[in-house]
């Protein structure tokens, strides 16, 4: 999923433990009940095919999924239909799915163009009464999660390829992570409706990963929905669910 020429590299979640939590995270952000009526789910960049396999067969949900990814590097293979694609453009026709998932993706695919024509795609094969996931890393991140490399992704893009060949980690910076001052004016452009849900999602993965945790039971359990909003643009994920505006 490139408009640039600098080649980029796959950056895949291959911990299969990891994804059963982030699809089940996912399915209660977007408020989907396992004994709901069976929809029909896109991934796209599934990585290891953990999600897609959770909501295809290994979950309860038992969906009709499809996915979709630059590269195949999955680790699973069962429960739904895999396809790869080297650009922007998904190979569905128009409003076939009731639920797209972009799960750090959209950083991945080029310039703010391309970053566009992705969220298009997205509305496109959306159906109206759909909705829709996207998480994607803050710029203003302290580290970068894909490189590990402090600041990185602050820096201007010739800096950043400067960056990562002298720390010994490649030629050059192949993602391009947002600001919710960027992102939201696009979110609005390619005609969705959305809800920044990082707090939300962030309580979720206490809940259910680490529900006894004592910075969870003791602090983050009991801060205010009003702190959360006033820090919004600082946490180091942005989580948005979806909508057409059309709805």
């Amino acid at each position: 999923m490139n408009s640039e020429p600098l080649e980029r590299r796959g950056h895949a979640v291959l911990d299969l433990p990891s994804r059963d939590f982030k699809a089940m995270k996912i399915a209660q952000l977007l408020g989907l009940p396992p004994n709901g009526p069976r929809r029909r789910l896109l991934e796209i960049g599934c990585g290891s095919g953990g999600i897609s396999r959770w909501f295809g067969d290994a979950g309860p949900m038992r969906w009709d999924v499809d996915a979709v990814d630059v590269e195949d590097v999955r680790l699973v293979r069962d429960g739904y239909r895999f396809q790869t694609v080297s650009g922007t453009t998904l190979p569905f026709e128009d409003a076939c799915f009731d639920v797209v998932l972009t799960n750090h993706v959209i950083e991945h695919v080029g310039d703010e163009a391309a970053q566009r024509a992705h969220l298009r795609e997205v509305r496109r094969v959306l159906r109206d009464d759909g909705v829709a996931y996207l998480a994607v890393p803050n710029r203003w991140m302290p580290v970068e999660p894909h490189f590990k490399l402090p600041f990185l992704s602050w820096l201007p893009m010739p800096l950043s390829h400067a960056y990562v060949r002298l720390a010994g980690k490649g030629t050059h910076y192949d993602c391009r992570p947002l600001t919710c001052g960027r992102l939201e004016p696009m979110l609005t452009d390619s005609g969705f409706a959305w809800r920044q849900r990082t707090a939300d999602a962030l309580r979720l993965t206490f809940e259910l990963e680490r529900p006894d945790a004592p910075l969870y039971r003791h602090v983050l359990q009991h801060v205010p929905d009003a702190m959360y909003a006033v820090a919004r643009r600082a946490f180091p994920t942005l989580i948005y669910t979806l909508a057409p505006l059309t709805r």
